[in-house]
């Protein structure tokens, strides 16, 4: 049974009432961030029950050694961690003496948590009686700025209800932190240097190995009933701690409230010799500001944000708040201001995965940024690619490949392969082609060309090379083949022949060869510079495109299909209809031995293909492949549900399209896959807003035009959404009467709609 304690609202993720064993999920699901770090949504005061208590900033990673029994050549030197970054929420509280903890208080009322996802804030409330017997009501608002995305703002008040009080804040900085998922149960971070100045205090900690600096810092601010208090503090420091006691004597009925403004300064932006210098202006400039105005900025941004992002559904609140929520979460985590990062799985609410980088980026993510941000956003994730092509040649030299071949990881934060699973990090290399679809993909939605000429027709020439080096030549297929691969479908490793991986090899050497050609043609002077580079040739190309003519795929005459991979019809052919409830998801139930054997797919794999090249198949084929395959999916993958949603909206099956968006959409809000204490899977939160775009509004580029077939589920009244189409701002809404498109530029857009030709008007400004 899936969760259901969210409470179902347009702009806002709410729970009611306090339950320990929730913790930890809301903790995600609460989580908040402004591209630059973010945190987990941990209590500020003490909780001694069971909590995951993580804050990250972007960026900062720890290659942690690898854990293995038998090492192997070519395995990945470390498993970068995601860090869980030096504690800046903290201020524990104590009334007449005890300290508050949700885990002991004798009782808890009127327990409520907001995330604001149309003005970016979280707050939390609460009535409690301690164990001593006062009553108090709590409320902690706090935002992490998007407009100085080095700070964050904490408001937290309490009010005593039934009698008089002395109240202590000790708000804290800790940099003794620790990951949640370490093998050894080492430190990652060593302490430097604490400094404390009256109200404001400042740890420099840098990390090991990779010696990033970070400042996390705080200054504070009292007051009661609004007005400001001067009251000296105590300090408590140990080696890796420092706090501020302030004391108060509150009467009942009076509101005493804390303001912490705190963040982190970084040697990624600082010079690690002026981290406290920095630290110091900032939070100046905060209190300078003060809360009220931050939090006016905070919304303004956010207003900014959504109005470009925003997709708005009439009839179905838990529709409208899904496809709102993975907008909001891919907004905390990648803004597009800086090109040294990227678009984490969990991005700043869990550890789980490692690294920062996966092919979900440029398979699900680029669409997003591309069309709700601008092309230079998705271009700045492309450059990232281009930036790592010395990594992904060294990738793939590991590997016992030559010649400029390059294999990008499968997980990484510099480019080098960090993963620690050993049949994916060897096997899964299909996210080559990822790569170069995004290329595709940019250069068709935005037609920006000089990408390619300026960085791109590098990346696909390595990843030729890598093809046709990984290939061999059947004897007994008259084919080449590739073996030993693990498609997207994870729940099969080392298969030979995996289709999907097999059709991205060959549509990487055709696609790359098409664009050597066009390059030599049209930009000579970039062609000269590659080849002196890559030290191409003719006759190289040639020996790749005989790969390209004579690769081999399997198919099933029988079924009319083309079949995952080798011997996919030697598997006990049952479907997952089969699969009784209590046995789900079988990765967490089933053994990895019996996983592997059964024909169970976890996500989209030859259909992903479907997905990707959709205009290289017919309707029927596209029919006929999805009723197979479909029926044996287990879609215990985030990155599943989306793209079958695409898929049975384009065959017309709206309420089985619904259905997989309503997944995609809530899959941690429900929680489907029992997981989401762990963090939010935010790269498949892309593919929630594809569900939507790609899905029933049908947008894809055809002969370089924007073309739409609308579909829309029935138990929606009608949906909107906007996209920045080549400078264009296109506002798409669709009712089940009529589909309106409108644009508010000045210049005028021709765009097919439902097959026919139709020229947006520029607006007229008087």
């Amino acid at each position: 049974m899936n969760q259901d304690y969210i409470i179902p609202n347009s702009w806002s993720i709410i729970e009611e009432g306090f339950e320990a064993e929730r913790v930890r999920s809301s903790e995600s699901l609460f989580s908040i961030g402004n591209g630059a770090m973010g945190q987990r949504a941990n209590f500020e005061e003490h909780y001694s029950g069971q909590t995951f208590q993580g804050s990250y900033i972007a960026g900062v990673y720890y290659p942690d050694k690898t854990k293995v029994g038998w090492w192997k050549n070519g395995y990945p030197e470390y498993f970068a961690k995601v860090l869980n970054a030096p504690n800046w929420i903290g201020i524990n509280v104590y009334v007449n003496g005890e300290a508050l903890d949700l885990n002991v208080c004798k009782e808890i009322r009127d327990y409520r948590r907001e995330l604001n996802m149309k003005e970016g804030w979280y707050r939390r409330s609460f009535r409690a009686v301690m164990q001593n017997d006062v009553e108090i009501e709590v409320a902690a608002l706090r935002f992490l700025s998007l407009d100085i995305d080095e700070l964050g703002a904490i408001k937290y008040s309490v009010k005593p209800v039934n009698r008089d009080v002395n109240i202590i804040f000790k708000p804290y900085l800790d940099s003794g932190i620790e990951n949640h998922d370490t093998n050894w149960e080492e430190k990652f971070w060593e302490t430097l240097d604490i400094q404390n100045d009256d109200n404001k205090a400042v740890i420099v900690a840098r990390t090991l190995k990779t010696h990033f600096y970070v400042g996390t810092f705080m200054e504070n601010v009292l007051e009661v009933d609004g007005q400001p208090q001067s009251v000296s503090n105590k300090e408590t420091r140990s080696s890796t701690y420092i706090s501020h006691e302030y004391q108060l004597d509150v009467r009942k009925g009076a509101t005493a409230t804390l303001y912490k403004y705190a963040g982190y300064v970084s040697s990624m932006n600082h010079d690690k010799d002026r981290l406290v210098r920095e630290a110091e202006k900032i939070s100046t400039k905060a209190v300078t500001y003060g809360f009220e105005a931050l939090l006016q900025k905070q919304k303004q941004a956010w207003a900014s944000i959504w109005e470009m992002a925003d997709i708005t559904i009439e009839g179905d609140v838990k529709a409208q708040q899904g496809i709102r929520f993975n907008i909001f979460q891919l907004n905390q985590t990648y803004l597009g201001k800086d090109d040294r990062l990227n678009i984490g799985p969990k991005g700043f609410t869990g550890e789980k995965y490692g690294g920062s980088t996966y092919w979900d980026t440029e398979a699900y993510c680029i669409p997003f940024y591309m069309a709700t941000k601008n092309q230079k956003v998705a271009r700045s994730l492309l450059k990232y690619r281009y930036n790592q092509l010395d990594k992904a040649i060294e990738n793939a030299t590991k590997l016992g490949f030559v010649n400029g071949a390059a294999l990008y990881p499968m997980v990484t934060m510099n480019g080098e392969e960090c993963h620690n699973e050993w049949e994916i990090t060897f096997e899964e290399i299909h996210r080559n082609g990822a790569i170069v679809f995004a290329i595709c993909n940019y250069l068709r939605y935005t037609g920006d060309y000089s990408y390619i000429p300026e960085m791109g027709l590098e990346v696909m020439i390595g990843v030729a090379r890598f093809w046709h080096q990984r290939v061999h030549f059947s004897a007994d297929k008259g084919k080449y083949v590739i073996l030993g691969v693990t498609g997207p479908n994870e729940y099969e490793n080392n298969v030979n022949n995996n289709w999907y991986t097999n059709y991205l090899a060959q549509w990487c050497i055709r696609f790359a060869a098409e664009h050597i050609a066009k390059v030599r043609k049209e930009y000579t002077g970039d062609y000269k510079r590659i080849i002196s580079v890559t030290n191409l040739s003719d006759e190289e190309i040639k020996t790749w495109l005989q790969v390209a003519e004579n690769m081999y795929f399997p198919y099933s005459g029988k079924y009319q299909v083309y079949l995952q991979q080798d011997g996919f019809l030697d598997k006990d052919l049952k479907t997952v209809a089969h699969l009784p409830k209590e046995q789900r998801p079988i990765n967490q139930k089933w053994s990895w031995d019996r996983i592997l054997r059964s024909p169970y797919i976890k996500q989209a794999d030859v259909l992903q293909g479907f997905y990707f090249f959709e205009d290289q198949f017919t309707k029927e084929e596209l029919e006929r492949h999805f009723d197979y395959y479909e029926p044996f999916t287990v879609h215990e993958s985030s990155l599943s549900p989306c793209v079958h949603s695409i898929q049975a909206a384009v065959l017309g099956r709206m309420d089985q399209a619904y259905e997989f968006y309503l997944r995609t959409s809530r899959l941690d809000l429900d929680d489907y896959n029992k997981e989401v204490h762990e963090g939010l899977h935010i790269t498949s939160m892309a593919g929630t807003w594809m569900s939507i775009v790609e899905g029933f509004g049908n947008m894809r580029v055809k002969n370089g035009m924007l073309s739409f077939e609308p579909k829309i589920p029935e138990q929606w009244k009608g949906y909107s959404f906007k996209v920045n189409y080549r400078g264009h701002i296109l506002k798409v809404e669709v009712s089940h009467e009529k589909t309106s498109i409108t644009t508010d530029g000045t210049q005028g857009l021709a765009v097919m709609l439902n097959g026919e030709k139709i020229e947006l008007q520029p607006v007229v400004k008087p």
